[in-house]
């Protein structure tokens, strides 16, 4: 049993689901051991709160159900990591602020309860960057989390505890956030799967705001197979989110047929400082893509022509107006180097808001014009690889997840090795497209990993 257990650690999803479902392993075992790893591993800074004894409850009643036959589904007993901006009962809501240690909801957040409603099992909270304002995964106050695949190179952010976390055999998969590539960054450094779904599709409900109109929770596995199970429980209108979207057909397969599929791939990359050894790992990316997808057409875009640098710049301005706003005396305590960030937000007007909220308005407009010539758009994860852990945060670092956060896209991380990624980039609504040609590219891609 121990033997199937330490390799289950690592396994994705799937083969968990099919491990409990069969007797092979039971939850108790698997949390047990998850459980183990974490405490091993506390030099990774993943986690900021673990609840052992929460989860060893909830994997015995899970047990418990499944040997009477009751089992909740798929899901029932599997062992889950949750990012410290998402609410769950009982646990504190960090943010990776030092002033919000009393901040312990009542109530689990929307897709929370969604996941516990399916027997999900919450090992506890995962590391940030503080108040979700980092892609590189660093906090003065908790400490940096450690890439555990590359212990040279930063794990990236703002989701870093979770990626980590199911890199590093702590969980089956994790929960993020992503409002400008939070989810899909760190999960591409450290070489697992990231998913930031059509923003609407997972209820933000619990989720503590970054910024309200490109928050959006996402999604750390090993697999790409592993997120249809999680996004099938976790997605549905919630009346309580401005934004969450009502479905007039249930989440559905693909309706589209992959061998007649309009690829879109950036051109002018080099131009704007992507570094040579990303260049040419996506390019070779696009290259197997084009072999596996024969009859696809392919056609370059001017990805200068989108304006992304300056909007992801606005889009910041708003994230940090909103992060006063939510944070509030909370930041009591905050690093002086957020505090700096923030004071940018306190200098400018509300007519310098309107302006960079119109800003985004005209890129979603250019991506939507965009996708009348494509279907799907291949982009590299960031134009450098992971920095070294000595080296500071690079200001562009977001600039290619940035594109499907501002335009309320789904967008899908694949690793490519050393920490670089390629992203696959659809319409909004199109999670499940995304998901299916991921799977068709996932074992191309994980031979140029090999190499």
């Amino acid at each position: 049993m121990n033997d199937i257990v330490d390799s289950l650690r690592h396994a994705p999803l799937l083969c968990v689901i099919q491990a409990l479902a069969s007797g092979r392993t039971q939850s108790a075992a698997l949390t047990r051991a998850f459980l183990e790893a974490i405490e091993h591993d506390g030099h990774l800074r993943a986690w900021v709160h673990v609840d052992a004894e929460g989860a060893m409850a909830a994997a015995r009643a899970a047990d418990a159900r499944r040997a009477e036959g009751k089992a909740r589904g798929w899901l029932d007993g599997v062992p889950l990591a949750i990012k410290d901006n998402i609410d769950v009962a009982g646990m504190p809501t960090l943010v990776g602020l030092p002033a919000r240690r009393e901040a312990t909801p009542g109530k689990d957040a929307f897709i929370v309860a969604r996941l516990r409603a399916a027997g999900a099992v919450f090992l506890g909270k995962t590391a940030l960057d503080e108040a979700t304002l980092g892609t590189v995964g660093r906090n003065v106050h908790h400490g940096d989390t450690h890439n555990p695949v590359w212990p040279e190179r930063v794990s990236g952010g703002s989701s870093a505890g979770s990626a980590v976390a199911v890199a590093a055999g702590h969980a089956v998969a994790a929960l993020g956030s992503d409002t400008l590539g939070s989810t899909r960054l760190p999960a591409g450094f450290c070489g697992v799967v990231g998913l930031k779904p059509t923003t609407g599709e997972l209820s933000c409900r619990g989720l503590v705001p970054s910024l309200r109109r490109l928050d959006c929770p996402g999604l750390i596995v090993r697999s790409v197979g592993d997120l249809d199970p999680l996004l099938q429980v976790m997605a549905g209108y919630d009346p309580d989110d401005p934004r969450s979207r009502r479905r007039r057909v249930a989440l559905a397969a693909p309706d589209w047929d992959p061998s007649s599929l309009r690829v879109g791939v950036p051109d002018g990359l080099a131009e704007i400082g992507t570094e040579s050894d990303v260049l040419a790992t996506f390019e070779s990316a696009v290259a197997r893509a084009s072999s596996m997808l024969a009859s696809a057409s392919m056609a370059r875009f001017d990805w200068n022509a989108l304006e992304i640098p300056g909007t992801r710049r606005a889009a910041l301005l708003l994230m940090e107006a909103e992060l006063l706003a939510t944070h509030g005396e909370d930041l009591a305590g905050a690093s002086p180097a957020l505090l700096s960030m923030l004071d940018f937000a306190r200098r400018k007007s509300a007519v310098d808001a309107a302006v960079a909220d119109r800003r985004l308005g005209a890129h979603q407009r250019r991506v939507r014009h965009l996708f009348e010539r494509f279907d799907v758009l291949l982009l590299p994860l960031a134009p450098v690889l992971p920095p070294r852990c000595d080296q500071p945060e690079p200001g562009n670092l977001a600039d290619f997840t940035a594109l499907a956060s501002m335009a309320g896209c789904p967008a899908l991380a694949l690793p490519l090795g050393a920490g670089a990624g390629l992203q696959l980039v659809g319409q909004p609504g199109s999670d499940l497209r995304l998901l299916e040609l991921g799977t068709v590219l996932e074992s191309v891609l994980e031979s140029q990993h090999d190499n």
